[in-house]
């Protein structure tokens, strides 16, 4: 059964920042691009960010860039969204997704949420003060 599980949201100040975490299991990451998209209350579902299959390459949403980084440990079948300088505008339901990729072309400029068919259930990140 294919799954993935988010953890890692929580409570933080402006400033602050987390490490959400992306755990897949019954399937290997290995040729999966990878997502990571986030829904504040009343908005549509935005991408984040994502990272290729092959070749490990990324993108970010302008909104993010410079702040998050995401990144792939294929021997522990996990991805990481590591966020820095957290705003309040940061504030939402992140969520992981992935999509098989054998050819590492997916993960792209704008992230779209269209492309992935696998998703997380979401952790909840609040900056606030």
């Amino acid at each position: 059964q294919v799954q993935l599980v988010e953890s890692g949201g929580g409570l933080v100040q402006p400033g602050g920042s987390l490490k959400l975490s992306c755990a897949a299991s019954g399937f290997t990451l290995d040729y999966y691009a990878i997502g990571w998209f986030r829904q504040a209350p009343g908005k549509e579902r935005e991408g984040v960010s994502c990272i290729s299959s092959s070749d490990g390459s990324t993108y970010y949403a302008d909104s993010v860039k410079g702040r998050f980084t995401i990144s792939r440990d294929n021997a522990k079948n996990t991805v990481y969204l590591q966020m820095n300088s957290l705003k309040p505008e940061d504030t939402a339901v992140y969520y992981c997704a992935a999509t098989a990729d054998i050819f590492g072309v997916l993960c792209r400029d704008p992230v779209s949420p269209r492309v992935y068919d696998y998703w997380g259930q979401g952790t909840q990140v609040t900056v606030s003060s």
